[in-house]
């Protein structure tokens, strides 16, 4: 299938969850994040804040998880065609951009170019760990700029249908956490 296609299904999928639904799979899916990675203090996190009118994947208990253990927190800014990274803390004043998505209010990119885990949010992954996000390359991008990091997806839904149209600029994913499993696409 299409990634037009899949981005519409899946689109469609995610609103027909519940809030109730919403919430209790994104505590799964951190649970199993969480017993499956070995999280450790000092290491270094980004994580995307989950948008609600989009009907994301919920971050905010495991942003709180981080800082509870002294991971390190870094956030995504929209800067032109862009990602920064941005160190966030506890006290970190947030503001929604015209996009409304959540965002830290400072402009300043840590010029952090490794993360032991960057997770992704995205509204598909097939079985080879392309994925389909809302169509503008931000994450493709930005997983071209670090080094080394893992890059995990977290989603609602398993993997079903292979993307027919990923090309070269795509950069698939090392793992997809989903609510009731792990999927690793060669990564060990």
């Amino acid at each position: 299938m299409t990634k037009t296609a899949l981005r519409k299904i899946y689109r469609e999928k995610r609103k027909a969850l519940s809030l109730n639904e919403i919430s209790q799979f994104s505590e799964r899916i951190f649970e199993n994040f969480i017993n499956c990675f070995d999280l450790k203090d000092s290491q270094k996190i980004h994580i995307f804040l989950s948008v609600s009118k989009l009907r994301e994947v919920k971050t905010k208990s495991f942003i709180d998880y981080c800082f509870q253990r002294n991971i390190r927190v870094f956030v995504p800014k929209m800067m032109g065609d862009s990602l920064i990274s941005v160190e966030i803390f506890p006290e970190t004043e947030l503001e929604i951009n015209s996009f409304g998505i959540s965002e830290p209010r400072t402009n300043a990119d840590s010029g952090e170019k490794f993360f032991d885990y960057i997770i992704t949010p995205l509204l598909y992954c097939d079985e080879f760990g392309n994925r389909v996000g809302y169509g503008k390359g931000f994450y493709d991008r930005l997983f071209t700029q670090v080094e080394n990091s893992l890059k995990v997806g977290v989603n609602f839904f398993p993997p079903d249908e292979i993307i027919e149209n990923a090309d070269k600029h795509d950069v698939p994913l090392d793992y997809l956490v989903t609510p009731d499993e792990v999927f690793s696409f060669g990564t060990l």
